[in-house]
């Protein structure tokens, strides 16, 4: 029978913060699915073993996180494997805090891990839901943020052309153990009272901030800009992680290391299908994110920041079409 995990608001992680090397307490989230996961990889159930990737943050502003993954390059398939099954308890009776329809999420592993827990969040597969973001996913990915201890743990999305895998609505969850600049970056407002922003730095994108109190109009809102992109047939990722709360200056001391709120971000992209032709590592979310996936050893070792950043920008929507898109949700 497969496990059900029922949450609500109240299992919510209000106070998270980064701090260097102090591992953070487990919430019942992080315990039900880290365990579950690990438990898949004991059975043998993955396409390989993940063990400790090789890791090293690329010298320069940016931080990039990269890391090698040759297998995940080489070795991917669809995952079957079922975790357990995600349903919100609204309590009460009342609509306030409702999740609409479906209401059920299906979390199946990845057998081809990019990262510790890597895990895919399917809204009712009965549904057979094509890869398009919904208020709903939007809402939900946001709260499994929010249910998780571990400031570590990211939710991302690829929309067709942006490198999904299938056209089946899904999103990515994993977990990383090194803190990226997008936690923290720098962002101008254009509508502040709606949590929607801007990112000051490469790559640009909008920046949208919830806390637990505000994630149903924050999931409106984000949903009206993908709607937007969808509409315009703009490829889009999405990354959702714990942040601080957004300020046009890049943030120190506690006000750095507060993660109380989620930060969710959306790009803009040139379409690409299929693998993007790139040798050394694809653009999807997790890449944007300051995340970069490496394929093989030699250009693992031979990056730079610079070459990443390079790479990135043939894909991002020129700055002036950005900036159309920001001016229409205005």
């Amino acid at each position: 029978m497969t496990l059900q995990f029922v949450y609500s608001s109240q299992d919510f992680v209000p106070d998270v913060h980064r701090s260097s090397g102090k591992a953070s307490t487990l919430s019942k989230f992080d315990t039900v699915l880290q365990a579950g996961w690990q438990e898949r990889m004991d059975r043998g159930l993955f396409r390989y073993t993940l063990g400790d990737l090789q890791t090293r943050v690329l010298p320069g502003p940016l931080g990039y996180v990269s890391q090698l993954n040759i297998q995940r390059a080489t070795d991917k398939i669809n995952p079957e494997e079922i975790l357990f099954e995600m349903t919100k308890n609204s309590g009460g009776g009342s609509e306030k805090g409702r999740l609409h329809q479906p209401g059920r999420i299906v979390v199946l592993v990845n057998v081809s891990p990019l990262g510790l827990g890597h895990c895919l969040f399917v809204p009712d597969p009965s549904l057979c839901l094509p890869q398009v973001l919904t208020r709903f996913a939007i809402q939900a990915g946001i709260e499994f943020v929010l249910l998780s201890a571990d400031p570590g743990f990211h939710v991302g999305f690829n929309s067709l052309g942006a490198l999904a895998s299938v056209n089946h609505l899904h999103l990515h969850g994993y977990y990383l153990d090194q803190e990226l600049k997008i936690e923290s970056a720098p962002a101008k407002p254009l509508v502040p009272e709606k949590g929607f922003y801007r990112l000051s730095d490469f790559p640009k994108g909008f920046l949208f901030y919830a806390e637990s109190d505000g994630v149903e109009a924050v999931a409106r809102a984000i949903c009206d800009v993908t709607d937007l992109l969808v509409d315009s047939n703009i490829a889009h990722n999405m990354f959702i992680t714990r942040g601080c709360p957004p300020c046009d200056r890049t943030r120190s001391g506690e006000d750095h290391l507060s993660r109380r709120g989620v930060r969710i971000v959306i790009w803009p992209r040139m379409s690409c299908f299929g693998a993007d032709g790139e040798p050394s590592f694809n653009t999807a979310v997790c890449e944007l994110a300051g995340h970069v996936l490496f394929k093989n050893k030699k250009d693992y070792e031979l990056a730079t920041e610079k070459g990443v950043k390079d790479t990135i920008q043939k894909y991002l929507l020129p700055e002036a079409e950005q900036v159309r898109l920001a001016v229409v949700q205005l």
